[in-house]
């Protein structure tokens, strides 16, 4: 319970899987956090893992039921709970990037006559023109993917635009497919938002815009400006695309509105309590975890990269293999990311089938073996990768020639260095020439606690790295995007200027780069990218 008797924060987090909500105090200390997990807590949408399959190859939907009734499981529990919820002065948050929803011509008026005597569930029914929103495991849009590259004459050209080139689970794909497949269904679509400009439009009472670091997942914004591209726009959903987005995408930090009436008359929350716009889960993790200069390093089911880089004049290089974001707190700064859909379950299967099954032996067979393997190098995509593109498959090299396998005992240290030269090499093709040196390597995730992977990750990217001591990341980012709407009523400066020092100090170092294993790791990656480079010929042949 709070300590203090200051204000309060609230953070939402709705991921995949669950919806997450956490109250900070001013001190950025947690005072509660709850979680609702779709398929345990909420059975009757037939969720598996957070989505059901749609009737198409590749379609995966959420019953945007699923996430209302979430926040009226959640939201009735703080009622219980022994928190002032009058004491709460900000709200917002976090969504799972590039799904979309579809409001109905009734939403509007539905939002703003709330009952309170009744839940969002049983009053947003008809709100929704669309009642399953496509989600970002959604496949199902290659056909219109291609189109709009070749509408921009090129994924290159699309990636300048906007930060990326046309993916699947991006939302002007998804828009376009809508648009195309369900026309009435488009017709009716008054507004679409993205899962994080609904969650705050539940709280204001009203649709709300769309911040500009989610939006640069869409596809649809020019990184350059911030502001929707009337030519994708037009592509992905005709002329009146852009009126069904309401408003140009707003800036993180800054203040929607007050909280609907509802909130006030069901839960008790304070007319004065702002909502701040909520953003997508990785940029609320760079909010919470790092500042600019840091990178994190996320060795989950997938591996992620995040970079945070201040304004500079000069935005990072676009590449047809990453995405550049807009930064949520520092305008003109920028996110740097790299997916990759082969993390830890590959790195379990080398385990499993070289290191018998064992952690231990896995981390003896790494540190039997020098940096670079002895010439040795390893790709192992049991996935078709997102980086690089399609290749699937396991390929083994010696000094640069492809061989049929390598020692047994030298998979271990190969799937790592292989994972991570990887990044290593697209880092160096899309920093800035004039930015700042990093300086920092926050690691998160499961094989994030393995004291081998620590230090080789150290190694190849040439940081020190570091463990965070909280893994509510993007749940107390969305508290801290609330706070920091309301910091700048008052003060002139940065987000980094708000946070309080300490804040920044909540990492354990786990490990030094070591300065031979880092000259090494530079010496071999001209051969690391031509063994790759070889990998990605021979997977284009095979699927010719």
């Amino acid at each position: 319970m709070p300590t203090s008797s200051g204000p309060l924060y609230l953070g939402l987090d709705l991921s995949t899987q669950q919806l997450k909500i956490s109250i900070a105090d001013d001190n950025e200390d947690l005072v509660l956090e709850r979680a609702v997990h779709f398929d345990r807590d909420l059975p009757q949408y037939g969720t598996k893992n957070g989505a059901i399959r749609g009737s198409e190859p590749g379609e995966m939907l959420c019953p945007v039921a699923v996430w209302i009734e979430a926040v009226d499981f959640l939201m009735e529990g703080l009622k219980k709970a022994d928190v002032d919820l009058h004491r709460i002065a900000g709200v917002s948050g976090a969504a799972q990037q590039h799904g979309s929803v579809y409001w109905s011509r009734a939403a509007e008026h539905l939002l703003e006559t709330l009952d309170p005597g009744k839940s969002l569930t049983d009053q947003l029914g008809e709100a929704l023109a669309l009642p399953d929103a496509p989600t970002w495991q959604d496949s199902s849009t290659t056909k219109e993917c291609r189109e709009l590259e070749e509408f921009v004459g090129g994924p290159q050209n699309l990636a300048d635009i906007t930060g990326s080139r046309a993916y699947e689970r991006f939302t002007a794909s998804q828009i376009a497919k809508i648009a195309k497949k369900k026309p009435q269904v488009y017709e009716n679509t008054a507004y679409i938002s993205l899962v994080s400009s609904f969650l705050s439009s539940l709280f204001l009472c009203s649709i709300a815009p769309i911040e500009v670091s989610d939006a640069s997942g869409m596809n649809l914004m020019d990184l350059e400006t911030c502001k929707w591209d009337d030519r994708l726009l037009e592509a992905s959903g005709g002329k009146e695309l852009r009126a069904k987005l309401k408003s140009e995408p707003v800036l993180g930090g800054t203040i929607l509105g007050k909280v609907g009436k509802w909130w006030v008359d069901r839960y008790g929350l304070n007319s004065e309590c702002i909502v701040a716009p909520f953003t997508g889960d990785n940029p609320s993790s760079i909010v919470s975890l790092s500042s600019p200069g840091d990178a994190i390093l996320s060795l989950g089911t997938s591996t992620t990269f995040l970079v945070s880089v201040p304004p500079s004049g000069t935005l990072p290089a676009r590449t047809t293999t990453s995405h550049l974001l807009a930064h949520p707190t520092a305008p003109g700064g920028s996110i740097i990311m790299l997916c990759y859909k082969n993390g830890a379950l590959t790195r379990e299967q080398v385990r499993d089938r070289y290191a018998h099954g064992s952690w231990d032996t896995f981390n003896e067979q790494v540190l039997q073996t020098p940096p670079g393997d002895n010439g040795y190098f390893g790709f192992y995509f049991p996935l078709p990768e997102i980086i690089p593109d399609g290749v699937e498959g396991d390929f083994f090299y010696k000094d640069g020639e492809p061989i049929e396998s390598i020692p047994e005992n030298a998979h271990s240290r190969a799937v790592l260095e292989s994972q991570l030269l990887s990044i290593l090499a697209r880092l160096h093709d899309i920093m800035p020439k004039d930015s700042a040196p990093l300086s920092r390597l926050v690691v998160t995730g499961g094989s994030s606690a393995n004291p081998v992977i620590q230090q080789i990750c150290a190694d190849i990217l040439h940081l020190p790295a570091y463990v965070a001591k909280t893994s509510a990341s993007a749940t107390v980012g969305g508290g801290l995007l609330a706070k920091f709407a309301l910091w700048k009523q008052t003060h002139d400066g940065t987000f980094e200027d708000m946070r309080l020092q300490d804040v920044h100090d909540q990492f354990t170092k786990a490990a030094d780069p070591d300065p031979k294993a880092v000259k090494a790791y530079a010496e071999i990656l001209p051969t690391y990218r031509s063994c790759e480079a070889q990998v990605v010929k021979a997977c284009a042949a095979k699927s010719t």
